[in-house]
């Protein structure tokens, strides 16, 4: 169940922080189901990414015990730690989709 939370978070922050820099970098927009789709996979794999490298992997620390289900329970630090890193792997992640989507809509016309 913890597991499950954990991704939900991710998802969620992911797709709130590939919609919030959409909306403030309009270059980069690519809908809201696109901006949305994009910053959920990069929440996801942004918060992947920060259990990965050793000084970040305290800031996301449950989400591997939860994911391996040796979690004693939801530790909302860790939660908070996976929203941000959601949250900011949503809008990287969107922003690169945005910049190849305007690179590739510039070389064909």
């Amino acid at each position: 169940m913890e597991a499950i939370v954990s991704i939900l978070v991710q998802l969620i922050a992911g797709g709130v922080g590939g919609n919030g820099l959409a909306a403030v970098v309009k270059q980069i927009n690519l809908g809201p189901v696109g901006n949305s789709i994009a910053g959920a996979i990069g929440g996801w794999l942004g918060t992947w990414l920060a259990g990965q490298i050793p000084g970040l992997s305290g800031l996301v620390g449950g989400a591997a015990a939860a994911a391996a289900g040796t979690a004693g329970g939801l530790d909302i630090g860790a939660l908070a730690g996976q929203g941000v890193t959601g949250l900011v792997g949503g809008g990287i992640l969107t922003a690169i989709a945005g910049l190849i989507k305007n690179a590739t809509m510039k070389s064909s016309t």
